[in-house]
């Protein structure tokens, strides 16, 4: 009987696992983890990278076109790969951590990243949540990869060659590398970071090989020798060779890490050991099919759906589980927090100044039991630093603004999260209202004092972004409120937080109709220009700001002067030209996204307005909510490398879109509701963990269909503006339908307005 050769051997492999990536229609297949990495410093198109992980994993790999310590890891327009990493990098603005990365080559031993460097085309490049392939032009070899939570199977396809490498390149500021060639391994472990992490922090590596390591280097500070199986210094890294390969011949590298140990980071290989990439790459697709398969979306508009599932696979990635299971099978962390190995769950690498808006929200709605993780994980936060993260990578990071850890934790609990101790948090919160952590004033609250004294945070008291400050700690007053009374607290705990959820009040300026910073004897600042993209706001101006009190629109409402004024000022933000305010600081990349999607001074590429076109549900004019959600869908989104108009951040942008697209979207978390848009699919299916389904159906769907003009609940004619999380939690048919025109009569009554804490009747 004849020897099938390598390369048909080969052949067959790779085509059956192109059959099994082809297999369609399944959610994961619609996924391109390509969409935004059309980004650059000035201007963000996302600001991603092909994340190929596993939901919430632990680790995510990534094809590396950038340099060392670059944010921007991946660039689509980039024309060569420097190597395939280990990546843990919530944005590029917080940049990553406990990072190390694998290249191979052929040739000569190289280290340098622009030496080894190849180039590559997206033609030959596949990326799928779970698999990631692509031919290095340079090396004539073709890498792929697929990893489990926390290890990742390699395979290389070399040429035929006696000077076949990979590099093992673990980054400078503080490395290790060990070579332990008679048994084809690798260790080493990684310092990098960029903040947030204890002193005794490092990344521990373990790489096993299932080919005879035939050569070796290590690699000092970009010196290569052939001496010494081991390097510490600021830049380790190591080179193994293999000899005799025939074309075709593929070397699989098996690479898994732990942040605990290098017997953790064994203990983590058995996720792939003895499995072959393909099997692995089996797994990851049923995992993700699972995860985005909640959502069953039925269209014959296919980028819609690439547009969708991207949209939530994106928003399924972060926070990502720090925990790891040890050999008993228990649960444990390393701590970033106080550098201690602690029983139980952690979770990190999220923003809550973006991510409480829509990504926690989904969760609660779609993935629950995991956020009952993340609850836990909180509690554990602040049992080991004393406060709630408000930006943690991997601990306390100084970016952003507010304390809305307080309404990740109110909607997590209102919503029926369960299997950690509410009281801890009870107690965190209330801590974090009144304290502001003595090395990070992004997290507590910073200006509490004054805060708490005049009800607003003043201009001229050296704390900048004072007008957003102010309006967010209102809202996150109010949050806290809700959970007290939730947990059944005396009145004596909760009474001051109702009374402070009303301080956005102390901001409102009459004269303009718009939130105005003030000085401390109560007077308002000079020289106003609502257009100003000025320091008494975080990353925006008066146009994003105003409408910042998610939970009391009907206050701002009566601020403004009732439903008439208060559209008009909804119209107007879509009216100011985006060229205003251009000039009033130096440029920033989230200036020039509004400027350039012309929309006025709406600015959807950043957070503090992503609410405010559903705010016209709560005066009388819910077809204009239509109008601008459908057609910020349509315009805003696609499924291409520059799909976004600004950050993605961390799932909260991709879960603006899933929540819209199914129709509704969670404008104030914690109050139990969610305001009615315009869904953009004919029949969508939602499967709830508890087993119930929420069937959406939009009858007369098209593209300029984008009016409800009727909508049935269960079967019975609903005019309210809202659903009650409760009601869809019990499984729900919506039935819409749609029109080209706008129904004026429709959700125009008191009674179809969403929640406003103006007009809770519980108020003490």
């Amino acid at each position: 009987m004849k020897q099938v050769p390598l390369f048909l051997l080969m052949l067959l492999w790779m085509t059956g696992l192109q059959k099994t990536l082809a297999q369609s229609p399944e959610p994961v297949d619609y996924v391109n983890p390509l969409i935004g990495t059309l980004s650059k410093y000035e201007l963000s198109t996302g600001n991603t990278y092909p994340a190929i992980a596993r939901p919430w994993g632990m680790n995510f790999w990534t094809p590396q076109t950038g340099n060392m310590g670059d944010g921007w890891i991946y660039t689509y327009t980039a024309d060569k790969i420097k190597g395939f990493k280990q990546t843990h990098q919530p944005s590029p603005w917080n940049n990553d951590y406990g990072q190390f990365s694998l290249m191979p080559i052929t040739g000569q031993p190289v280290f340098d990243q622009d030496a080894r460097a190849s180039w590559f085309s997206h033609k030959v490049e596949t990326a799928k949540p779970y698999y990631y392939s692509v031919f290095l032009a340079d090396h004539d070899i073709t890498t792929e990869l697929s990893p489990s939570h926390r290890a990742v199977v390699f395979k290389f396809t070399f040429p035929q060659t006696d000077s076949a490498y990979v590099i093992i390149d673990a980054l400078d500021k503080g490395s290790f590398v060990k070579l332990i060639p008679e048994e084809n391994k690798v260790i080493g472990y990684s310092t990098k970071n960029s903040g947030g992490v204890p002193e005794n922090f490092k990344n521990y590596f373990i790489i096993e090989f299932d080919q005879p390591i035939a050569s070796h280097f290590a690699v000092k500070d970009g010196e290569i020798t052939a001496d010494g199986l081991e390097v510490m210094a600021n830049h380790a890294g190591a080179i193994v060779g293999f000899k005799g390969l025939k074309r075709g011949q593929q070397v699989t590298a098996r690479v898994a890490s732990s942040f605990i140990s290098f017997e953790q980071a064994s203990l983590n290989l058995n996720e792939v050991r003895n499995k072959s990439l393909e099997q692995v790459a089996s797994e990851g697709r049923s995992e993700w099919n699972d995860v985005l398969g909640r959502i069953r979306v039925e269209d014959n508009d296919i980028d819609r759906l690439r547009t969708f599932y991207s949209c939530l696979y994106r928003s399924t990635l972060f926070p990502r589980d720090l925990s790891e299971i040890d050999a008993a099978g228990n649960r444990m962390h390393y701590s970033p927090y106080n550098g201690q190995v602690l029983p139980g769950e952690m979770f990190t690498d999220t923003g809550f100044w973006d991510t409480f808006r829509s990504l926690f929200p989904l969760l609660n709605l779609l993935y629950p039991s995991m956020n009952d993780r993340m609850q836990e994980g909180l509690v554990n936060a602040y049992k080991e630093s004393g406060f709630l993260p408000e930006w943690a990578s991997p601990g306390h990071r100084a970016s952003m603004i507010g304390n809305n850890s307080a309404s990740v934790v109110a909607d997590a609990f209102l919503t029926g999260r369960q299997g950690y101790d509410p009281l801890v948090l009870w107690e965190a919160v209330q801590h974090g209202a009144n304290h502001v952590h003595p090395k990070n004033t992004s997290t507590g609250r910073y200006g509490h004092e004054l805060y708490n004294e005049l009800g607003y945070i003043p201009v001229g008291a050296d704390i900048s972004q004072n007008v957003a400050r102010t309006l967010e700690y209102a809202y996150n007053d109010w949050c806290i409120y809700q959970f007290g009374k939730a947990l059944g607290r005396p009145d004596a705990e909760t009474v001051i937080y109702a009374k402070r959820a009303l301080n956005y009040k102390n901001l409102y300026d009459p004269s303009t109709k718009l939130m105005r910073g003030r000085n401390k004897d109560g007077s308002f600042i000079a020289n106003f220009d609502p257009s100003a993209w000025s320091r008494e706001y975080t990353e925006g101006n008066a146009w994003h700001w105003s409408f910042c009190v998610f939970h009391d629109p009907q206050g701002l409402i009566d601020l403004m002067g009732g439903n008439k004024a208060f559209t008009a000022m909804l119209d107007t933000v879509f009216l100011v030209p985006s060229r205003e305010g251009m000039k009033s600081r130096r440029m920033i990349h989230e200036m020039r996204e509004m400027q350039v999607m012309n929309m006025g001074q709406y600015a959807h590429g950043n957070q503090p307005i992503q609410h405010m076109p559903y705010l016209y549900n709560y005066s009388g004019a819910p077809w204009k909510a239509q109008y601008w959600v459908r057609n910020i869908m349509d315009k805003l989104y696609l499924p291409t490398p520059d799909g976004y108009c600004g950050d993605e951040d961390n799932g909260q942008t991709s879960a603006w879109y899933v929540f819209s697209a199914l129709g509704f979207y969670p404008v104030a978390p914690g109050s139990g509701e969610y305001v009615i848009g315009s869904p953009q699919f004919a029949k969508v299916s939602l499967q709830l963990e508890n087993g119930n389904t929420i069937a959406i159906s939009a009858e007369n769907q098209a593209k300029d269909h984008i009016y409800v003009d009727r909508l049935l609940l269960n079967g019975k004619d609903y005019s309210r503006n809202f659903l009650r999380i409760e009601d869809l939690n019990n499984g729900a048919e919506l039935d819409f339908n749609m029109s080209v025109k706008p129904n004026f009569s429709r959700g125009t009554a008191q009674s179809d307005v969403p929640y406003s804490f103006s007009n809770d009747s519980n108020i003490n």
